[in-house]
């Protein structure tokens, strides 16, 4: 939370893009109490998840026990208005609690922007992995242009730094992807999306 005070214009980036995402989806989306119940359980299991850590980089990101899965969930349920908005209250959960900030850029292309992207999956509802395959794709995008940028010091001497954010990024989102095609295909998904919907 310290770093965050200490970057206040980061905080005015994240508020323009809060306003936007506003702008964009709550004209557009009709939240009802059922909506918002499950965004708040997908959100709070996503934060539980990401606890269960199976390795850390040390600039950040993490190969975790499935923690996107819910987030695609709620995009597979709702589509990608919903699955961005789910996502974005993610980012800034996720940002309050392990802050990397090294300018307000780099916090948007890092937090809230790389969850929103998990909503694409919502694109591809009936095509579940072509969906998440999409949202990881999107989210590995977020973080590629934040390494090349923002991270560049950090590659190894004569090393490009395209190839060195490339590889980092791809170090933990390769196996954080697999690990959420295994659940989602083992998780009984028609049962859950029936739940989520007041279905039985």
């Amino acid at each position: 939370m310290s770093e965050i005070l200490t970057h206040p214009t980061a905080g005015f980036a994240l508020l323009g893009v809060l306003l936007i995402l506003g702008g964009l989806y709550l004209r557009h989306i009709k939240l009802t109490t059922r909506t918002i119940i499950n965004i708040a359980l997908m959100l709070a299991l996503t934060i539980i998840l990401h606890q269960f850590r199976l390795f850390h980089m040390p600039q950040g990101g993490s190969v975790t026990a499935g923690a996107m899965v819910p987030l695609l969930l709620i995009s597979y349920r709702y589509g990608p208005g919903i699955g961005a908005l789910t996502g974005f209250l993610y980012g800034m959960v996720n940002m309050m609690q392990d802050p990397f900030i090294v300018h307000p850029v780099q916090v948007l292309f890092d937090y809230p922007l790389p969850y929103m992207a998990m909503g694409l999956a919502g694109l591809w509802q009936k095509h579940l992995y072509l969906g998440t395959a999409l949202a990881f794709a999107g989210r590995f995008a977020c973080h590629f242009i934040s390494g090349v940028v923002f991270f560049a010091s950090y590659a190894p001497e004569g090393m490009n730094p395209a190839l060195y954010s490339l590889v980092f990024n791809a170090s933990y989102l390769l196996p954080e992807f697999i690990i959420c095609c295994l659940l989602l295909k083992v998780l009984p998904l028609r049962r859950i999306l029936a739940a989520m919907a007041g279905e039985r």
